[in-house]
């Protein structure tokens, strides 16, 4: 091969190389290596965060909206059930607007409205099954039979006992024969655990319940007994939960043992079915016969039917999971005296930072 053969494959081997790696540049300059995607970091929630998460704080945007209600509110409103009653403890109905003063850790707040309407109601039957109710219970299941026949299309209710654990009978539902049922398989023995069943309830009524107002009737002639949660435990669920309690308590203020409440404890036993009910915005009632449990029945029916619903927009707007205390002035006016029950505060929590909660155990 000459010289000059050997120098012309040289040239076209160069030539093949350049054009090669001319082609690999352009290819590279328009599809660039994409650099692996970082994975967000997961923030992790403090404790208050997820205890708040278990149970859900009290404005109106922290409540399932049903969709049959046309109403809709503002997500910055906090709506209050108040019942409002005169010095004979009968409920008054003409009030407007202005005949009402909200305050919020003692300060005034806006109102925004005050209507009162029929709505629907979520609400629990839990009644004491324990030996000493025995005598009691069949008078008992037939005033929850009176509230079921009182139940709207749209209500639901659910059924739980307690003994020494609570238990529950029957799911929330709107099936009135279901509920007949399961009141009427309701049977006494072992003892009292008031302040658990309260608690497990409230937790079932805040999860299941379809409605925003929800109400617990509660039926006990036991001195509280086996409960492991404490009174202060109850207090933070049912203002969590935002749960009414209408308690009825057969206490026996002359009984000096049995399934009764001894006298010693008489006092103590009325004291905390009390505070309990003042707190949720409930009634408590003292029955001293079983035969007033029909007239008590019709009372709570009547008093969850004839709430005003008053909304504010809270001048402190931080969801910072503080416990805000709520106060409702009536405006007096004339001779006549008038009272305002309704919850005593809400903890203000943003709704986007809580998770769904777990079912009670007892109540799978």
């Amino acid at each position: 091969m000459s010289f000059r053969q050997s120098l012309r494959i040289l040239m076209a081997v160069l030539l093949a190389t350049s054009v090669g790696l001319y082609v690999i540049r352009q290819t590279n300059a328009q599809d660039p290596p994409q650099p692996p995607k970082a994975r967000p970091t997961p923030t992790p929630k403090d404790q208050k965060e997820r205890k708040g998460a278990q149970r859900q704080g009290a404005q109106a945007d922290q409540q399932a909206v049903d969709p049959g209600m046309t109403d809709r509110v503002d997500t910055e409103e906090v709506l209050l059930d108040v019942t409002v009653i005169d010095q004979n403890n009968q409920p008054v109905f003409d009030l407007q607007k202005d005949d009402f003063t909200v305050f919020e850790d003692k300060v005034k707040q806006e109102i925004v409205s005050v209507r009162r309407e029929e709505v629907p109601v979520s609400f629990g039957m839990v009644i004491d099954t324990s030996g000493s109710m025995r005598a009691r219970l069949p008078q008992v299941v037939e005033s929850g039979l009176q509230l079921v026949k009182q139940m709207r299309e749209t209500d639901e209710a659910f059924v739980a006992s307690f003994k020494a654990e609570p238990e529950l009978i029957q799911d929330f539902t709107s099936d009135r024969r279901d509920l007949e049922d399961a009141l009427n398989e309701l049977y006494s023995s072992g003892g009292t655990s008031l302040l658990d069943a309260i608690v497990a309830t409230s937790d079932y009524a805040q999860q299941k319940a379809k409605q925003r107002r929800k109400a617990l009737i509660i039926i006990s002639d036991g001195l509280e007994k086996n409960s492991a949660v404490k009174e202060k435990e109850v207090i933070e669920a049912i203002r969590e939960n935002e749960v009414q309690l209408y308690l009825v308590g057969f206490v026996d203020e002359d009984a000096e043992g049995g399934g009764l409440f001894r006298k010693s404890d008489a006092k103590k036993a009325r004291d905390l079915l009390s505070r309990l009910a003042e707190d949720s915005g409930g009634r408590v009632f003292f029955p001293k016969e079983i035969s007033e449990m029909p007239a008590i029945a019709d009372q709570i029916a009547k008093d969850l039917r004839t709430q005003y619903i008053v909304s504010y927009a809270p001048s402190n707007s931080a969801k910072d999971g503080t416990f805000r205390t709520i106060k409702v002035n009536i405006n007096q006016k004339g001779t006549r005296k008038l009272f305002a029950r309704t919850r005593q505060g809400y903890y203000a929590r943003d709704p986007k930072s809580q998770q769904p909660a777990a079912s009670p155990k007892k109540f799978q």
